[in-house]
Order: C-alpha cells, then sequence, then structure tokens
C-alpha cells in the first residue's frame, strides 16, 4: 500500500514570519497541497513561534473541517502542558510527540523509551482519553520498540534524517535503510503503525518504499517547501504522492 503524504507547512509559515505580511499564506498553501491530493497537514507548533503561529492552528483546524473533511491533522512538538492543552482544543486525528529541547532548529532525534517512559506514558494516556491516535517520533534502533508500544501509543514516526542526509552517499542511504526496516519490522510484530519523517525527498522516497513497504504515513515539509518554489504546490505535491506509490 502506499504511504499517505501529509505536508508540514512550518518551512511555509518560516518563510512567512521573515515580514510582518500575511504571505505567503500558510492555510493558502495549505488549501492548494489538499486539493492536490495531500492526505493531510502537520504543524510543529514551537513556543517561540518562530515557524508555525498558535493562530495558525484554528485556522488550519477550520480549512480541513470546512474543505476537506477527509483529510487528517497532525499536530507535533513535545508534550509540555501548554502543548497539550492547545492539542486538545484544536481536536487533531493524530498527535506526534517529539522529544524537542526549544532552542533546537529542528527535530533531530527520537525519545529514549527506557529513559522517558515515566514521561509519556500518562501523556499517551491522557491524549487516548481525548480520542487522538498518538504517534512517537523514534529512532532507526528495534531495541525500543516495545517499551514504545508499552506507553500505549499507536504508532512511531521513524526520524528519517540520517536516511536524508545520504544524499550523496548510495551506500550509506542503504546502511541507514536497513537499520530504519530493522525498527519498522519489529515495530509492526508489536502491533504499532509506522509514519516517517525527516529530510525525505522525491529522490529518496521510492527508495525508503521499498524498504518499508507497510509505511503508513510519511511527514514532509522542507525538502517538498523548496519543490514548491521551482513546481507550484500542487505540481509538488503530485510529484511527492507519485514518489509514494499513488
Amino acid at each position: 500500500m502506499p504511504a499517505k503524504l501529509s505536508v508540514n507547512v512550518n518551512a511555509i509559515a518560516m518563510l512567512r514570519n521573515r515580514r510582518d505580511l500575511p504571505w505567503p499564506s500558510v492555510t493558502g498553501l495549505g488549501r492548494l497541497a489538499l486539493a492536490a491530493g495531500a492526505h493531510g497537514l502537520t504543524v510543529h507548533p514551537r513556543p517561540d513561534q518562530r515557524h508555525i503561529r498558535f493562530s495558525d492552528v484554528p485556522e488550519l483546524r477550520a480549512l480541513i473541517d470546512d474543505e476537506f473533511p477527509k483529510a487528517e491533522f497532525n499536530i507535533e512538538g513535545y508534550p509540555s502542558e501548554d502543548f497539550l492543552q492547545l492539542v486538545e482544543k484544536h481536536q487533531p486525528e493524530q498527535v506526534t510527540l517529539v522529544p524537542d529541547d526549544p532552542s533546537q532548529a529542528t527535530s533531530d532525534h527520537g525519545w529514549d523509551f527506557a529513559a522517558q517512559a515515566g514521561l509519556l506514558k500518562p501523556v499517551v494516556a491522557r491524549l487516548k482519553k481525548g480520542g487522538f491516535r498518538v504517534s512517537l517520533f523514534a529512532d532507526a534502533d528495534p531495541s525500543g520498540v516495545n517499551t514504545a508500544r508499552d506507553t500505549g501509543a499507536d504508532r512511531i514516526e521513524l526520524f528519517t534524517g540520517p536516511y536524508g542526509a545520504c544524499h550523496d552517499d548510495p551506500a550509506g542511504a542503504e546502511k541507514q535503510l536497513e537499520m530504519l526496516g530493522k525498527t519498522a519490522d519489529a515495530a509492526i510484530a508489536a502491533g504499532l503503525a509506522v509514519n516517517a519523517g525527516h529530510d525525505l525527498v522525491v529522490d529518496n522516497l521510492p527508495l525508503l518504499m521499498r524498504g518499508i513497504p507497510k509505511l503508513a504515513e510519511v511527514s514532509i515539509g522542507h525538502g517538498l517547501t523548496a519543490d514548491a518554489l521551482e513546481y507550484g504546490m500542487t505540481g509538488t505535491i503530485k510529484r511527492y504522492l507519485k514518489a509514494c506509490g499513488w
């Protein structure tokens, strides 16, 4: 089965935030992405609002509800109380928990499940009680999968940054893909679905799809936004859907 495509609009928001102007429109480009066939939108609202602003979240929720009711909204972030309240207020279909420090430029590692299970279990239970699907950001390491499952989460999202970093190193990419595949296999065997995200582009998606044929969803922002400058948002979404197997 092809992987569903969720478009992370943080890079669009970052470009907008360079000026005190309303363009490029996060909601407008999100609309174009969904109209072109994307299956959902992802945001990562950080405390300093350097990318997505808190005011963007209700607008994107309304866009999906009013115009694309079959699409999904995925909100990702570190599970602070403020983040959890934001999620509970705006009701995404999926919540992806990441271990980001607020000062990080971007996500660069998954959870240490053995060390942080005590933090994650009550948070996952709270989110599950609220009716949300919960995904946990995970490194390519099969040893943590059972502990991730035991938190009560529904999915893991594989951190594909090291794989994406091998864009000019085919042998390195194969090595990274092997570990991603082993982790995905272990997760699926444990009853977890598998998402993936970070530094994925049209060129490396097909190999990832072959290595993880049961991949449920990819969340893509930076590379997709860069391509949209060249191909337009509509054309870019069609290229990424094809790379995902649609």
